[in-house]
């Protein structure tokens, strides 16, 4: 499979740095092909201009700026995302990225009101995050950024496309050990995709 690894966060020596290397270097072990999109490294901008608004239904211009993007999700079967969970939500940049890259035409198009998925190459959504935050709080603040994965990107996919979620919480009081776990957890995951 063709995966595309969006990662989300700023620092280098971070361990959501460590965790994107750890599920790269596994499914490239694996067999499967790996494109590491670093919305950081790449100086990603998040924020949606006035004038990419105004043509956002435009499926002639709507890409403008942003065609590498698109062309990398658009030929990736699978997607993984590794990022902080900041405030219970994605952080912005990679926010920014849904905003700006999946757009109609894309990832979907709308007919008559009904937006129809374009997706469909999509097997399979894999997240990997860290929380400050232990797992019955964010639960109980509703999870949005799950959420907001799980229900809505996933429902642009392939029909039979599956989410699997695996994060670690309480990253605030974290020790080594709790981090060496962790990682070992998802390399076995990534290991059976």
């Amino acid at each position: 499979m063709k995966f595309l690894l969006v990662y989300a966060h700023p620092r280098n020596d971070s361990f959501c740095h460590a965790l994107k290397e750890k599920v790269t270097a596994t499914l490239a072990k694996s067999g499967h092909a790996v494109d590491v999109l670093d919305l950081y490294a790449e100086n990603f901008q998040p924020a949606m201009s006035a004038e990419e608004r105004g043509r956002y239904h435009d499926e002639k211009a709507n890409l403008d700026g942003i065609e590498r993007y698109a062309t990398q999700l658009t030929s990736a079967d699978g997607l993984v995302f590794v990022y902080p969970t900041w405030w219970y939500g994605l952080p912005a940049i990679l926010k920014g990225w849904f905003d700006r890259v999946w757009a109609p035409g894309v990832v979907f198009e709308i007919n008559g009101g009904v937006i129809k998925p374009l997706l469909n190459r999509v097997r399979s959504i894999h997240v990997v995050s860290t929380m400050g935050a232990p797992w019955w709080f964010a639960w109980m603040m509703g999870h949005p950024g799950r959420m907001f994965l799980r229900l809505g990107v996933k429902r642009m996919c392939g029909p039979r496309c599956r989410f699997v979620w695996r994060a670690h919480d309480r990253m605030d009081s974290s020790t080594p050990e709790s981090r060496a776990a962790f990682l070992a957890e998802v390399e076995k995951v990534f290991a059976r995709v």
